[in-house]
């Protein structure tokens, strides 16, 4: 089964992308891309989007993690839950 993670848009305040699993919703904060696509620069739509969906299974795991109170592995530490499923 491939794990699902739907994009909700960007948050130009916190600097991250929205995402959705079946656990729930969380930021994904824009400084965790630059790392592995341009450093000190913002990731454009399609650089983020390919991203994620890279980075599919491990951020699925993270949102788990936040849901059920513990915190995920860094570098994922630094995402925040939104709401929990």
């Amino acid at each position: 089964m491939t794990a699902r993670v739907e994009v909700k848009g960007r948050d130009v305040v916190r600097e991250a992308y929205r995402i959705e699993t079946e656990d729930g919703r969380a930021y994904v904060p824009e400084c965790l891309m630059t790392h592995a696509l341009r450093p000190g620069a913002r990731p454009s739509h399609q650089d983020a989007y390919e991203w994620i969906a890279a980075h599919r299974s491990a951020l699925v795991h993270a949102v788990n993690r936040l849901a059920c109170g513990a915190t995920p592995r860094p570098p994922y530490d630094i995402m925040t839950l939104i709401e929990a499923r």
